[in-house]
């Protein structure tokens, strides 16, 4: 009963909030960064093709699944690289499609040209929707409960900042730059959730203990202008260029002053494992597992991510192993 009202609570907290759709929540956007930065389209080298399933806070009813499938890969002597992702969102009666084609430039930097400089911008559409036959009033006849299902579908662009070279990198991003605006038009009378730009900041180095073992932290802040801000901190251990072995904390934090911001929610989101394999030279496998730090923790079996990515071969063996295993 409690987890019902939990999940009824959930939703119910969507509509009143429909304004604020924000974007999905990945734990392992790390072993591809396509997901928040259109700047790392083609970074891999290789063609490389990777999906994402996850389910967060399982055992609530309504609990937001995410699906998401992604495919890039460099071009013209690695100078550019070429990317396509298709993403859906369900969180109760609410569902978010997206499609992006994605497009990078990639500058060689430093003496021995091992540094690289990538500017990114994405180019697609969101459909937003709300199925009313799916929520549940506090009494018939609830004016708040749109009669059957609304959609809307709007263009979207997205831009990023991408910097790596064999020891460290950084990324600057920003996503639903064009939809919020184009969005208010179109559901100006309806109750579609219209999504919010985010801005993402990430960062991680890389450093050898040993040739079998490597040690890769990395950190990542997210904001958008109706929530609290975010940042994830992860760390890795690499074993003999084959296994990932990570751990990860998510905290919120105020970045600047939100007057609307509801006041005393607790910072602490997340925190969780990781855990990633090379099954063969060519595919890899990773699952994660986010435990909730919040009250949510009583009422729900924590988040599952599970990842699969499959490389098409376009290098020398060696060449590409190494790339596959040192490269963010």
């Amino acid at each position: 009963m409690m987890k019902r009202m939990i999940g009824l609570l959930s939703i119910a907290g969507m509509i009143s909030t429909a304004s604020a759709q924000q974007d999905s929540q990945y734990t392992q956007y790390i072993f591809n960064g396509i997901h928040i930065n259109p700047a790392y389209a083609g970074y891999k080298g290789d063609i490389y093709v990777q999906s994402f399933y996850r389910s967060q806070w399982a055992g609530i009813k309504g609990a937001p699944k995410t699906f998401s499938v992604a495919a890039d890969g460099a071009f013209y002597d690695d100078k550019v690289g070429l990317g396509l992702i298709v993403s859906n969102d369900q969180l109760g009666a609410q569902t978010y499609l997206t499609a992006y084609a994605n497009y990078a430039y990639h500058i060689k930097t430093g003496y021995s040209g091992t540094g690289q400089l990538s500017f990114g911008i994405a180019a697609g559409m969101v459909q937003m929707g709300l199925d009313g036959t799916k929520l549940e009033g506090y009494k018939p006849g609830d004016e708040l409960i749109p009669v059957g299902s609304q959609t809307s579908t709007v263009p979207d662009a997205r831009f990023g900042i991408y910097y790596a070279n064999e020891s460290f990198f950084l990324g600057l991003s920003m996503t639903n730059m064009l939809a919020r605006y184009l969005a208010k038009r179109n559901t100006e009378d309806s109750r579609i959730p219209v999504p919010q730009p985010h801005l993402y900041f990430s960062a991680g180095a890389l450093f050898p203990f040993s040739e079998d073992v490597k040690f890769k932290p990395v950190i990542l802040f997210k904001d958008d202008t109706k929530g609290p801000s975010a940042m994830d901190i992860t760390t890795f251990l690499l074993l003999k260029d084959r296994l990932w072995i990570g751990a990860f904390a998510r905290t919120s934090f105020d970045l600047y002053k939100k007057d609307y911001q509801q006041k005393g929610l607790a910072k602490e989101h997340a925190m969780g494992g990781i855990l990633e394999v090379f099954a063969t030279e060519n595919i890899r496998i990773g699952y994660s597992y986010d435990y909730s730090l919040n009250k949510l923790r009583n009422y729900n079996y924590g988040s599952h991510e599970l990842s699969a990515g499959f490389y098409i071969n376009r290098r020398t063996t060696a060449e590409r192993r190494q790339l596959r295993c040192n490269r963010f």
